[in-house]
């Protein structure tokens, strides 16, 4: 059992949970609680922990192996306030944004342009798999899709919604030259989106939190769309748009 605050295993986790760069370089991430360590494909595990006190409580028989750590060492590692008592470090998934668009004659796909926030990203990518979408492409300042904060906001969706990281715009021309017809969501958009018939393929991009779509990107849509808003409202949480454009079509 591990008890040591000072534990190699419990300096990894530290750092797996606060830093990108360490995350980057290694390849791992960090899960924590039942019910998404539940749900974590066995093969990409490569350290399991659960403290002393949960360990009858959770159900650890799909599990090969696993080590037991101290509540207060646990408590160390956790990177919650209120430690829910089991813990994983898993290979990070990986995915090729032209294999994500290559199939799917009438896919739906979701395309984010900097989303900044974590928990933004992890609701998207949860409203994604509500949605249908067949994958998510993300631009390179994204916020780290393995960030706990964006794992925890995906409430497992993680591990069923394919996710990329590239350039947007020629992910954009490949996608409309694959008969894909790609929105963006921008407040001076021509259309009203609950006028636009989105028949065959269809990707819609939602842009930062504060700016919206890029120029570059927003110049290669093959439309741009709006949500109209009452009152003195002037743009919606970039989550909640997302939402109601995929749910749209």
């Amino acid at each position: 059992m591990i008890t040591s605050k000072t534990n190699p295993h419990i300096k990894q986790v530290k750092q797996l949970a606060s830093s990108a760069k360490a995350r980057r370089e290694s390849g791992l991430f960090v899960v924590e609680g039942d019910r998404i360590v539940s749900e974590v494909p066995v093969e990409s595990i490569r350290y399991l922990y659960v403290s002393e006190s949960h360990e009858k409580e959770f159900d650890l028989s799909g599990f090969p192996r696993y080590e037991v750590v101290g509540d207060e060492a646990f408590k160390a590692m956790s990177d919650t306030v209120n430690p829910q008592g089991v813990l994983a470090v898993l290979k990070q998934p990986s995915y090729k944004a032209d294999d994500l668009i290559r199939s799917k004659s009438n896919g739906l796909y979701l395309i984010l342009d900097d989303i900044r926030d974590p928990g933004n990203l992890g609701t998207m990518i949860r409203t994604a798999e509500a949605a249908g979408v067949n994958a998510v492409i993300m631009s390179p300042g994204c916020a780290d899709i393995f960030n706990p904060k964006v794992i925890r906001s995906t409430m497992g969706s993680i591990f069923r919604v394919p996710f990329a990281q590239a350039e947007l715009v020629p992910v954009i021309e490949k996608l409309k030259n694959r008969n894909v017809t790609v929105y963006g969501a921008a407040l001076d958009g021509a259309d009203n989106f609950k006028d636009v018939d989105y028949k065959g393929a269809t990707a819609f991009v939602i842009g930062n939190e504060a700016n919206g779509i890029s120029p570059e990107v927003l110049r290669s849509v093959s439309k741009k769309i709006r949500i109209p808003m009452a009152g003195k409202v002037e743009s919606l949480n970039a989550a909640i748009s997302a939402a109601v454009l995929l749910f749209a079509r």
